[in-house]
């Protein structure tokens, strides 16, 4: 199985993840991790994550579809927010022969923000990301639709 998790900026897609990945031979592979660990101090803007979240997918493209083919269920912690990164995320299920889920966390831009900013006091997690940034990228969030072919679990809060 190949979980996808879509959701704006602090709806819960990390945490969400690491519950998924509780399962039987499943696991995670996190995309802010993953760019923390290999481009510290080089992200700075939108135009440096696109570059470099670009980079990290075709590295683990032939993993991920390798782990699935295996037998592994991956729990995919990359945003699945616009229709490009989910055709992508939909081409490593069909590649593999492995069913999906999209996991969908239908969560208002209010209480985004709001554990945005307790998650920046926290200091936690590996990206800071301020109200204004968080606006620039939720202008490019597309909610699932049918006609992608998707699986979809919903979640609502906020």
């Amino acid at each position: 199985m190949l979980h996808l998790i879509c959701g704006k900026i602090a709806a819960g897609k990390s945490t969400l993840s690491a519950e998924l990945a509780t399962a039987p031979d499943t696991v995670s592979i996190s995309e802010d991790r993953l760019l923390a660990a290999l481009y510290p101090d080089e992200i700075a803007s939108v135009v440096d994550y696109v570059r470099c979240a670009a980079r990290l997918r075709s590295a683990v493209q032939g993993l991920i579809i390798d782990m699935l083919r295996a037998g592994c269920s991956v729990v995919l912690d990359f945003p699945a927010n616009t229709v490009a990164s989910r055709s992508w995320m939909k081409m490593l299920a069909d590649t593999s022969g492995v069913e999906h889920c999209l996991h969908y966390l239908d969560v208002s831009d209010e209480e985004c923000k709001r554990r945005l900013r307790r998650r920046n006091e926290e200091g936690a997690h590996a990206f800071q990301t301020s109200d204004a940034e968080f606006d620039h990228i939720t202008s490019f969030f597309v909610p699932p639709s049918a006609a992608e072919g998707f699986n979809v679990k919903r979640y609502a809060a906020g």
